[in-house]
Parts: structure tokens; C-alpha cells; sequence
């Protein structure tokens, strides 16, 4: 069995290499070529896209005794990551491009580039578990809760889940250093990445500013009546739920309700207005069902370190849901994921709009 590992540099993808081959599967190491910091003019070691990660990939390949690809997915990811990201941005969404990265890279491309080199599994360091039930596979949440990423991978098809394996997925993370440690990879202290790869520094409205050459006017802040209480530096600049950052003296505390795209506008008021109950989803993928029933009672996370929330999920056609919490959830955002969950088993995921 021949199996094609992503490799990022960091501790996890390392170990996951490691223990494929301790399981006698013929391996390959894979680092993508997605994005460097230096076009950015930003020096941080603390991404996923560094030169020096793909050194520390090839060098822990040598130490297990495995080949190492570097695969150019620049122009990929430059399309169905950042643009996407900009795209959400402009429209007045809060993206997630982890999910898009996933989605469109490690189980799109990557997949397609495993099939080439005759490999019959791909293979990542995310803390997940896949398991087979009935006609169906399962996405499962790690036995670490606190690493869990089931989140950020609930795109994935039956295909996909059928032939991808997360080794590190029964494991926890002090484990998983314990091993790195007595193999004497590299990379056994590095630190996890902390930022999104294109953007290391936080400043998201500036790296669109980057990335577009585009300048996005200054609007009014506005209440629900419509009163201006100042002026924005251009929408892509907020987020839902915000406080801090918007540069007005305010006799209260307000935060950021909502965005008016079409007006330039970003609307203002107390943290009691953020909390509502219900929210629509689109582009859903259903995992545990091929056909879901028509009422179903789930625990839902709106944003990734979330606990999850009971609620009670309405499908509206195969790609979209309307779901209604038991509770008032704050700050439910357009562009950010609402991932559905059976106790540890994903259910299916999409996009809140």
C-alpha cells in the first residue's frame, strides 16, 4: 500500500509520516508550494508557508527514510483561497480560508496528485478520526478535544474519507511530541502555527489592501435607527461582533451587528442586539446521511473553538439548512462555517450566510 503524506514542516504531518511507515505502507512526503511570506514583504516563522518549513519537511523525509516532493500550488491557492477570502470580505463576510485550503488543496489538488503517483490513501496530521459505518464512512472528532479539527475539514466526500487516513487522530498532542522527540525530528518543539499563512501578521484588511492594489472607501457608522456616529475606514475593515478597533468615542460600549455592503455602511449597537436563534446555511455537505431526514436534533458550532450549542436542523433542499438553537447563539456571521455534530460524529457542515 502506497501513501502520499501532507507535509507542512511542522511536529504533526512528521509524526503522521512516521507512523504510516511504521505500518508498512510505502510512503511519500508532499509539501505544497502555496504561499511565501517574502511576497508579502512579512518575515514570520510561525506559518505554514515558509521556505524553512518545506526544509524541515525534507529533512524529517531523510530521517525516516521516505522521498520528498515540492508541489507548486501557487496559482491554486492564489484562486480558491485568496480570492475567495477577498471575495468574502467585499461582499461583507467573515471567511474562514482554512476550510477553502482544505477543500481546495489537500483533498482537491493534492488528491488528484496522489492518484498520479499510484498512492492508495493521502494522509495529513490533523487531529480527526475517519471510521466506516454501514455504507458510509464517518468523520469522527479526535480523542483530543482540545486539538479536535473536525471542524475545518467537513467538506470532505465519501471519496475522499475513503481513502484518507489521520494517524494522529486517536492520539494527543503531548503524545504525538513524545514521539517526534524520541525519533529526533527537527521539529519536535516547534511551535503550531498561530495565523493564516498569507495574512501572519493580523492585519486582514491591509493584506487585502495588498493583494488588490484596491483602496475601499471610508462610510458611516450607523445605529438601527440609521444615526451616524462616525465614519468607517472601509467595510472590509470589521466584523461581526467587533467592539474594540472602531475608533469612536461612544458614551457605551457598541459593537458591530451587521454590514451594509450596497450602502457602505456598518451598523452599531449593544451586545444584546448580536444574539439571535436562528440562521440559514448553504453549499451543505451532509456526511453521516446520504438522505437526512427532515427534522434532526444536533449540537451546532458556529466558529471553531465554540462549544457546541443543541439545535434543531431543518434541511432546505440537498445543499442548504435552516437551523433554529435552543438558546440565542451572539454573533452569528456570514462567511463563517456552522458544522453539525452527533455526539463525536460530524453530521455535515456549511457555509452561514
Amino acid at each position: 500500500m502506497k501513501a502520499l503524506i501532507a507535509m507542512s514542516g511542522g511536529v504533526d504531518s512528521s509524526v503522521a509520516a512516521w507512523l504510516m511507515k511504521n505500518k508498512g505502507y510505502e510512503c511519500i512526503g508532499a509539501t505544497m508550494r502555496l504561499f511565501d511570506n517574502e511576497e508579502a514583504g512579512i518575515s514570520c516563522d510561525r506559518t505554514c508557508c515558509s521556505l524553512d518549513d518545506a526544509e524541515d519537511a525534507r529533512y524529517v523525509c531523510n530521517n525516516v527514510g521516505i522521498r520528498h516532493y515540492v508541489f507548486n500550488f501557487r496559482a491554486d491557492f492564489r484562486k480558491q483561497v485568496i480570492d475567495r477570502f477577498i471575495h468574502c470580505y467585499e461582499e461583507g463576510g467573515t471567511p474562514n480560508p482554512c476550510i477553502d485550503c482544505n477543500r481546495f488543496l489537500k483533498f482537491d489538488r493534492l488528491y488528484e496528485r496522489a492518484k498520479l503517483l499510484d498512492c492508495d490513501v493521502i494522509v495529513t496530521g490533523h487531529y480527526a478520526q475517519i471510521e466506516r459505518r454501514g455504507s458510509r464512512w464517518i468523520l469522527k472528532k479526535a480523542a483530543d478535544e482540545s486539538k479536535d479539527q473536525s471542524y475545518v475539514l467537513y467538506t470532505m466526500t465519501q471519496e475522499q474519507l475513503a481513502h484518507t487516513q489521520f494517524p494522529l487522530g486517536g492520539l494527543h498532542k503531548t503524545q504525538t511530541r513524545e514521539i517526534a522527540e524520541r525519533q529526533g525530528f527537527i521539529n519536535a518543539k516547534k511551535h503550531d502555527s498561530q495565523d493564516i499563512c498569507f495574512v501572519p501578521d493580523g492585519d486582514y484588511s491591509a493584506a487585502i489592501r495588498r493583494f488588490t492594489g484596491k483602496e475601499y472607501p471610508p462610510g458611516d457608522f450607523v445605529d438601527a435607527q440609521g444615526n451616524v456616529l462616525g465614519r468607517h475606514k472601509g467595510i472590509i475593515s470589521y466584523t461581526i461582533g467587533q467592539r474594540k478597533g472602531l475608533g469612536l468615542a461612544l458614551p457605551a460600549p457598541m459593537y458591530v451587528l451587521e454590514k451594509n455592503v450596497r450602502e457602505n455602511k456598518v451598523i452599531l449597537g449593544k451586545n444584546e442586539d448580536l444574539f439571535r436563534r436562528e440562521l440559514e446555511a448553504e453549499d451543505f455537505n451532509w456526511i453521516a446521511y446520504e438522505e437526512p431526514p427532515a427534522e434532526l436534533h444536533v449540537k451546532a458550532r458556529i466558529r471553531y473553538n465554540q462549544k457546541e450549542q443543541p439545535a434543531v436542523v431543518t434541511p432546505a433542499g440537498r445543499t442548504r439548512i435552516h437551523l433554529v438553537f435552543d438558546e440565542p447563539q451572539r454573533a452569528i456571521t456570514p462567511g463563517q462555517a456552522v458544522v453539525l455534530y452527533d455526539g463525536d460524529v460530524v453530521v455535515g457542515g456549511g457555509t452561514i450566510i
